[in-house]
């Protein structure tokens, strides 16, 4: 049996806590599905990086991760760092750019007893992470943004076939393991060749999957809908920018963004990080809810047990889930949920209901 190494980079703000508190979700899971230990191997990211070797994100690091075989990736506060780190690239895209980890794989799920927008929400947004119109990710070199004079600034998006294409192909393969409905979400009607571009390519790759039922939206149209009936709808695939969006929009459909999980990946590389963000200003006071990133955690286990066919990997991860939801329909939740309970007590009870 395979034993696995992982990185853990914790980042900044709430990430301290989250973080190990999924490490030690993981480590029960492991023990429990009968799968050797992992080897967890710490590096340094955020703000903490940039005191101790001048960048958030170190090229050490980045040398480090390429030898493992995924990573947990805490949430980043790159709009405190100083300058200039805080105008550079920020951590997650800096390390999805680098590995081309171009697919950003966010379910949005409510549970059982607790409160959501739009009871009954199981959806997955597949977000092309590498191109579109978040300009940084944009370019081989650069932001893609530009000023030529101090009045005038210039984003460029950019979207091509092959990046489209596979993108589409990993939404449908989803659709197909799920309910088998997939939309896609654009806007096409103001944007015509970069969205039209990518509306054409996904039409074009659902003719490969003729089980899959296929729709599109176009993007504000697609936020009605969710807000009206979320519970409609299975996997939708869409570019960088507006992924993200909607992913943020159906985490507090569902009951918090504290409970969205995601990962970024590629063929070989993946790397767990919730869709939320740092959160300052809860930092260190053991409120925070670390599902999302426990959720993204076992994620990352289904996504390497896939790849090297390790059905103890995918067994650990299913425990997480449903040992996550069960702690939930217990009433064990965080303050966002209602509760009363803390980040350790939380991940502690999760941790007991894997090992039962």
């Amino acid at each position: 049996m395979t034993s696995y190494r992982l990185g853990v980079l914790e980042g900044d703000g709430i990430g301290p806590e989250i973080v190990p508190a999924s490490v030690q979700v993981l480590d029960a899971a492991l023990e429990a599905a009968g799968a050797p230990p992992a080897a967890w191997v710490d590096l340094p990211l955020g703000a903490s990086a940039i005191g101790t070797h001048g960048d958030a994100v170190p090229e050490s690091t980045l040398t480090a991760l390429a030898g493992l075989d995924a990573w947990l990736l805490g949430p980043h506060d790159s709009a405190a760092y100083p300058e200039p780190h805080r105008s550079k690239l920020n951590p997650s895209g800096t390390i999805r750019k680098h590995f081309d980890l171009f697919a950003n794989i966010r379910p949005a799920k409510s549970f059982d007893g607790a409160d959501a927008v739009v009871p009954g929400t199981d959806l997955v947004i597949v977000r092309e992470n590498t191109q579109g119109f978040y300009a940084d990710r944009s370019t081989y070199k650069g932001t893609g943004e530009f000023m030529p004079t101090p009045d005038v600034a210039i984003a460029m998006g950019i979207i091509t076939r092959p990046a489209v294409e596979r993108i589409a192909v990993e939404a449908f393969e989803l659709a197909s393991r799920r309910r088998g409905k997939l939309t896609i979400v654009h806007k096409a009607n103001v944007l015509k060749l970069t969205t039209g571009l990518f509306r054409d390519v996904c039409h074009e790759v659902a003719a490969r999957y003729p089980g899959v039922a296929v729709d599109d939206f176009h993007i504000d149209a697609m936020t009605v809908h969710l807000v009206r009936r979320a519970n409609d709808f299975d996997v939708i695939v869409t570019e960088n920018m507006f992924g993200d969006i909607l992913s943020d929009l159906t985490g507090e459909i569902a009951g918090s963004l504290g409970i969205a999980p995601s990962i970024n990946s590629s063929h070989e590389r993946a790397m767990a990080q919730a869709a939320h963000g740092s959160a300052p200003d809860i930092a260190g006071r053991d409120v925070a809810n670390p599902i999302a990133m426990i959720l993204s955690s076992a994620m990352l286990l289904d996504w390497l047990g896939a790849r090297h066919q390790d059905p103890a990997l995918v067994k650990a991860a299913a425990l997480i889930e449903t040992a996550v939801a069960d702690t939930v329909a217990a009433g064990v939740r965080t303050r966002d949920m209602g509760g009363t309970a803390g980040t350790r007590a939380f991940a502690e009870a999760v941790a007991d209901g894997v090992r039962r």
